[in-house]
């Protein structure tokens, strides 16, 4: 456990200037800053977060409950900002009565670099993609939900996998018969529709079979999934297409009011 918690931190260093001046920081307001509420938040609070964190027996404790990919989170808490933020203001309100407003100056620019410089540009991250509207979401998705919602109630739809984590985001009206669980593999969340949809090639009297005990109103298929069977037999319509995906309508009933 002792390891593991050792990685995380490291990984969530990235870096390690950004937490190296942090911890400089923490330092310095422990033995410069004499009020004690600012100690307490930007001090003590730091000090004991990270002693529980490289606690073995709080970590053992953790990460039997979360998992080793949630405890990182604990790391939220430290207030790097805030500290980073506050030692610096005091450091250039103590240069400039001492040297001048020019000098404070020269060291807020000096500190803000320094922090620049700690990081590293965020959009050549490759999960980071220009916004195609003001969803923050694919066009497929909103396109898809506006086609099948229904005013005042929910419906039940099987989507493909890489719209599962956007759905429930832009409207609460769309349910599915899985969600986020079943992509993580270690949740271990097992769901007979997303097997099936998710196959090679889709067996669609066995999916329609899922997707009517799961009460789904709709499913999602991409234009260009293999699918083995005849739609007419499973008495599913094509409801719309947009965006190379097609939306089927199974035949669970659909009540268009409450």
């Amino acid at each position: 456990m002792w390891k593991d918690a050792v990685q995380l931190f490291r990984n969530y260093m990235g870096t390690g200037l950004i937490v190296i001046l942090f911890l400089l920081a923490v330092v310095y307001l422990l033995v410069c800053e004499k009020r004690k509420h600012v100690r307490i938040i930007f001090v003590y609070m730091p000090v004991t977060l990270l002693l529980l964190y490289f606690n073995p027996l709080f970590a053992r404790l953790l990460f039997e409950m979360l998992g080793n990919e949630i405890y990182y989170r604990l790391l939220w808490l430290l207030p790097m900002t805030p500290v980073l933020a506050y030692v610096c203001v005091c450091i250039c309100g103590k240069v400039k009565e001492s040297r001048g407003r020019g000098a404070a100056g020269a060291a807020a620019l000096l500190m803000a670099a320094a922090i620049a410089f700690s990081g590293s540009f965020i959009y050549n991250n490759p999960f980071f993609y220009k916004a195609e509207n003001k969803y923050h979401m694919p066009d497929s998705v909103v396109h898809i939900c506006d086609a099948i919602i229904v005013p005042g109630r929910e419906v039940m739809a099987a989507f493909p996998p890489e719209f599962v984590q956007f759905v429930r985001q832009y409207s609460p009206l769309v349910c599915m018969p899985y969600g986020r669980e079943t992509l993580v593999e270690r949740w271990g969340f097992e769901s007979r529709v997303y097997d099936l949809i998710t196959a090679e090639e889709i067996d669609l009297a066995a999916l329609n079979e899922a997707v009517m005990a799961e009460n789904c109103h709709y499913v999602i298929l991409h234009s260009s999934r293999r699918v083995q069977g005849d739609f007419a037999e499973c008495n599913w319509e094509l409801y719309c297409e947009t965006d190379g995906y097609c939306v089927y309508r199974t035949a669970y009933p659909l009540i268009r009011e409450w």
